[in-house]
């Protein structure tokens, strides 16, 4: 019998293994951002509806016939010595001619995504902050915020390296401009 000789760990490595090997209790999300595990209770009633006020536009009025996910784990290339991002947006837009999520792993590269939406939740600067530089890396192309504690709706675009070079923030019950491949206005008076 020969002993192999194994590697060591890298501390990404581990903290990547405990973190796939993660059993979380129902309804709640575990993702890997910034080398930080961050686990989030299931959502209350006002997150749901800014989500579902936004998928219904989207769905009838986007020029692209789009497909929509709340639940997909997206892995996104990270910032620093940690592992790949592993977030889960709460809602992700692809066109639907694309087929993105037939076939995909529970965790799929963003490429072919074309919105992801976030709405500030129990850790709102994760929201805020943390998540948009992972999806600037990732080069996801639009990423639309629902700020609950602004009362605000911000569109972030032009993604290079772990920012967004353009932005726009409105107040709730202005419209805000999706551009393509959406080209709507999306309505936010229900928001108020």
């Amino acid at each position: 019998m020969t002993a192999m000789a194994h590697e060591p760990l890298t501390q990404a490595e581990v903290l990547l293994e405990g973190f796939l090997a993660l059993d979380t209790p129902e309804g709640f999300r575990a993702q890997l951002i910034e080398g930080e595990i961050v686990v989030t209770p299931p959502p209350d009633g006002d997150h749901e509806h800014y989500i579902s006020q936004i998928v219904k536009q989207v769905i009838r009025r986007s020029r692209t016939d789009m497909d929509y996910s709340g639940n997909k784990g997206l892995k996104l290339q990270s910032g620093g010595g940690w592992p790949k991002d592993h977030v889960i947006p709460d809602g992700t837009f692809a066109p639907t001619e694309l087929r993105l999520y037939r076939g995909a792993d529970s965790w799929m590269p963003c490429d072919g995504v074309a919105m992801v939406l976030e709405v500030t939740s129990t850790r709102p600067k994760a929201d805020r902050e943390a998540k948009r530089r992972c999806y600037a890396r990732g080069g996801v192309p639009l990423h639309l915020l629902v700020d609950r504690d602004a009362s605000s709706i911000t569109l972030f675009s032009d993604p290079q390296k772990d920012q967004y070079r353009q932005h726009s923030t409105l107040p709730f019950g202005k419209p805000l401009t999706l551009p393509e491949p959406f080209a709507f206005d999306l309505d936010t008076t229900d928001f108020l």
